[in-house]
């Protein structure tokens, strides 16, 4: 199923509220500074198109939700999105998601983090640019609050098994923990626009959640 084209953004479209770079960036972490609130705080990387932000944002007001997506074009298309939907408790930083958790992020601020389809680069000399690395995986831990959830997902068999082996190993989370494919009840019902190509196309999808305990 081909990728369709990105729709063009109104210039007279604010993007002031939802879109950030690095740069701009509390350091030290503020979360309460950069929303203007504080709530308990979900990131997820690679937004993408941002159905993620969109939906999650909307059915969990209370929370607060950073997407990280590296390109520009689909990170100001996602802020767009927010925007549109007047969205106030989801941002997205143009950057990358590493460096944030690295540079960033204090240990236990999160209350989940999600993944959802990245770049399997599939050649095996390519692996070692996943996202799903050891030093990631241990940010991803480390920046967990207790309770907290880690959600992957994605549709690489061989990614998959990969990154639950390499969880176990340099993490300490909970898991993997089963997580039951739902029936969509409309269009776009769907966690990203990616699991919907993925399953209008007829293939499977790979998930797990994992835990932090303390």
């Amino acid at each position: 199923m081909a990728r369709r084209a990105l729709r063009k953004i109104d210039p007279a479209l604010d993007l002031a509220q939802h879109l950030r770079a690095l740069e701009d960036l509390p350091q030290p972490w503020d979360a309460a500074a950069l929303f203007g609130r504080d709530a308990p705080l979900e990131v997820e990387v690679g937004s993408g198109k941002g159905l993620f932000l969109q939906s999650a944002a909307a059915a969990v007001p209370e929370r607060n939700f950073l997407g990280i997506e590296l390109a520009r074009k689909y990170a100001h298309y996602c802020a767009a999105c927010l925007a549109r939907r007047e969205l106030s408790n989801a941002i997205v930083v143009q950057g990358d998601a590493q460096r944030v958790f690295r540079e960033f992020l204090p240990d236990g601020a999160l209350a989940a983090v999600h993944v959802y389809f990245p770049d399997p680069w599939w050649k095996k000399r390519h692996h070692k640019r996943r996202v799903m690395n050891e030093l990631f995986l241990r940010d991803v831990a480390r920046t967990l609050a207790p309770g907290g959830a880690f959600h992957f997902w994605t549709d690489v068999k061989d990614y998959f098994d990969a990154t639950l082996a390499l969880v176990a190993e340099v993490t300490q989370l909970v898991g993997p923990l089963e997580v039951a494919e739902r029936q969509p009840e409309h269009d776009l019902d769907y966690r990203t626009h990616f699991e919907r190509r993925t399953r209008l196309g007829a293939q499977p999808v790979y998930r797990a959640e994992f835990r932090r305990e303390y």
